[in-house]
């Protein structure tokens, strides 16, 4: 008997060779490139605050000392304390797990339908084009931001709800996208040659015409996120959003901005500047991951 057992399927060499090819593009691009890779490196300090944000946090980010309040930024208090003594580096640190869930979570969700909603419409045509572009122009129709206050109004202010509709806001974009992609793919030489190979139509779509599309998704993908993020974050300072006293970066400059006043800057400072980090880490990792994954751009 092999070593690997009766029922176990080796890996193909030809799947490991190009993800080690794959790999070897990404270290290419990213050394390459210094904002790129700064990009992704913020990214990576980003994600490890998710991860380990409680490990990493020097206080507990929801206790309160109010013989602390409203201190400076000090060596004990790397960004201060709010109005209730809760340490704000900590509570920034903490934050980045549920800011990031959401992003994360929404553009999945959004990936899933409006992308494939997409394929769907520009591969098929006919009615189904026709009720996709509906649905797509239904929501274009109202004021985006708008559109994701109604309907966190409506269902409630809970981190599902923030997912959904952000995730309902940015449908008309990645179903225009992948109509597009696909409308103009879905005559293309290798596309006849796998129907003529047997093909069932959804199969060409889903293996053919979808890995064709993904380098322009994925930037789309990083840009959202950005956006997914400052979404969260507004309904959050207008209090639609994740209730307080959970760490969120959009209720935490929200609490703070009454108080630049007064002069306790700090408050709102420090959240407003990892929120715009965050958004400016996606919006610049959009081109380098168009280089890593679009195979026309390997060498």
């Amino acid at each position: 008997m092999s070593a690997l057992g009766e029922g176990a399927a080796p890996v193909a060499p030809g799947r490991l060779s190009g993800l080690f090819a794959t790999l070897g593009h990404a270290r290419y691009v990213i050394g390459g490139n210094p904002v790129t890779g700064f990009a992704f490196g913020l990214l990576g300090l980003l994600v490890i605050c998710a991860i380990f944000g409680p490990m990493l946090a020097p206080y507990d980010p929801l206790m309160s000392d109010t013989l602390a309040k409203l201190q400076p930024p000090s060596a004990k208090h790397w960004f201060g304390t709010d109005a209730l003594g809760r340490d704000i580096l900590s509570r920034v640190i903490v934050a980045a797990r549920l800011d990031l869930t959401i992003a994360v979570a929404s553009v999945a969700l959004v990936f899933a339908f409006g992308g494939l909603a997409g394929i769907a419409a520009g591969f098929f045509g006919g009615w189904t084009d026709r009720i996709v572009g509906r649905i797509a122009d239904t929501i274009m129709a109202f004021p985006l931001f708008v559109l994701a206050m109604g309907i966190v109004a409506a269902l409630g202010n809970t981190v599902t709800n923030i997912v959904i509709a952000t995730a309902i806001i940015n449908f008309p974009l990645y179903a225009r996208i992948a109509r597009a992609e696909a409308s103009v793919r879905r005559e293309a030489g290798y596309v006849m040659a796998a129907r003529l190979s047997g093909n069932s139509e959804w199969r060409i779509a889903l293996t053919t015409i979808m890995p064709n599309i993904l380098p322009i998704m994925m930037v789309q993908m990083s840009l959202t996120m950005g956006y997914a993020i400052l979404n969260a974050a507004g309904l959050s300072f207008i209090g639609l959003g994740v209730r307080p006293p959970t760490p969120e970066w959009g209720i935490m400059v929200a609490e703070g901005s009454g108080s630049i006043i007064s002069g306790e800057w700090w408050i709102a400072l420090f959240p407003g500047v990892a929120l715009m980090l965050a958004v400016f880490c996606f919006n610049l990792i959009g081109d380098g991951l168009r280089d890593i994954v679009d195979p026309q751009r390997r060498t």
